[in-house]
């Protein structure tokens, strides 16, 4: 057994050395400088080394995790006895809600005696917390008693990106404590109001009404959902180059649940054969139309629109976004068939969504990362991420006449391109 271990532990250091050659020399080639952790260090990699990347992830996480024992490993992954990740919760928390990063100065730094005067904590406390942080790279202290950024700090800077942290913090964490209550009082619950959100929140409604209650939670998770738009695996570079859009000729594509219609706006630009009609609920599109750029005039408008009610526009395309992954299967069902009074023969349904994988079949980081995902959409919205089988169903189950037509994606991308045709006849 000894031996199959270090015959492992070899080829996966030998691995990894061979992918940093490559990476080195991908970079070089790109002109981009090595990851690090400064702070004006670059965020993203060019998308040709996502592979080489993930190599170099996956074999340096499967060495950690094989020269330590099964309970440091237990402790390190978050077992509920050691509250290991919560208290990675506990340290971002403080530094999200107190926003910790506008105090420490970029390019400087700043005391911990400084930042407990400023957020009113006591500085043993802001000491304990940030030291805490600095083990996931977050902040860093250059001096006995001086703080500064790191890259992952300073991103904090952005609110949007500070109130992405914060919505785990505050919203999902507390959810995920109370996950396996709600799946214990309500077995098989595909209702929104029966999570461990409403658990955690003491209520009986659905995460949607209890953040709508409070403007402030509400604009906290608005502003999450564009730090997605920042993650090179969110992207909607992804949606312009993974489909052939231009193959389709002219084409009116509604936008069902497109918010503000950024990726609308992104396909109307790249795609003058495309004009849009982007869907939502009417607080959505406050300046939208002042935002439109002048190119697209006359070929991007905005609609009000429940996705639940009979969708009332003829279109060649309709593309939804990251809506149905919020729904359960019952309320799925409901927003399909709301579209069918509208759908001709030959009409498109384009789902941007994520395809759950077999075990083992992405890169090992990327599967632990989606199937957490999957598990938040659990504990806070009684929904799930789907496999492509998983979709297929759906759509079957709710009428025949959806014929899948095939899924595009990249490696690179958390989510694919699910189409749907409908062969109804009139």
């Amino acid at each position: 057994m000894a031996t199959q271990s270090a015959s492992r532990l070899a080829k996966l250091a030998a691995t990894i050395v061979d992918s940093i050659a490559t990476l080195e020399s991908s970079l070089q080639v790109h002109g981009v400088p090595s990851p690090s952790f400064d702070e004006d260090a670059p965020t993203l990699l060019p998308r040709d080394t996502v592979d080489v990347r993930d190599a170099i992830i996956d074999c340096a996480a499967e060495i950690q995790d094989m020269l330590q024992g099964p309970l440091d490993l237990m402790y390190r992954h978050g077992s509920a006895l050691t509250l290991w990740e919560f208290n990675n919760c506990v340290s971002l928390q403080a530094i999200t809600r107190l926003k910790i990063a506008n105090i420490v100065p970029s390019g400087g730094q700043t005391s911990y005696t400084a930042i407990a005067k400023q957020t009113g904590l006591h500085e043993q406390a802001v000491r304990r917390l940030l030291r805490h942080a600095m083990t996931m790279r977050v902040f860093r202290e250059p001096e006995a008693g001086m703080v500064a950024h790191t890259q992952a700090s300073r991103a904090l800077l952005d609110p949007v990106a500070n109130d992405w942290v914060g919505l785990g913090t505050e919203e999902m964490w507390p959810a995920a404590t109370r996950m396996l209550d709600a799946l214990q009082k309500w077995p098989g619950s595909q209702e929104p109001r029966e999570t461990g959100f409403a658990l955690a929140n003491g209520s009986d409604r659905s995460i949607y009404q209890i953040l709508e209650a409070d403007p402030g939670r509400a604009l906290r998770f608005a502003n999450s959902m564009k730090a997605y738009m920042l993650m090179q695996e969110y992207n909607s570079t992804h949606v312009v180059n993974n489909y052939d859009w231009a193959s389709l000729g002219q084409v009116h594509l509604v936008d069902i649940g497109g918010g503000a219609g950024h990726v609308s706006v992104e396909l109307a630009t790249h795609f003058p054969n495309i004009s849009v009609t982007v869907q939502d609920m009417e607080n959505m599109f406050e300046g939208a139309d002042s935002q439109i750029p002048a190119e697209l005039q006359g070929r991007l408008k905005y609609m009000v629109h429940d996705f639940f009610t009979p969708q009332p526009v003829k279109a060649d395309v309709y593309f939804l976004r990251w809506v149905f992954h919020n729904w359960s299967d019952k309320y799925c069902a409901l927003i399909i068939k709301a579209l069918i009074p509208a759908l001709k023969p030959g009409a498109r349904l384009i789902l941007n969504e994520t395809c759950m994988p077999e075990p083992g079949a992405i890169s090992h980081w990327r599967e632990k990362y989606i199937r957490s995902f999957d598990l938040s959409m659990g504990a806070s919205f009684a929904s799930y991420e789907r496999s492509i089988d998983e979709w297929k169903a759906l759509f079957a189950e709710v009428d025949q006449r959806f014929k899948f037509q095939g899924v595009n994606g990249a490696t690179d991308s958390a989510l694919s391109l699910i189409e749907f045709i409908w062969v109804s006849e009139e």
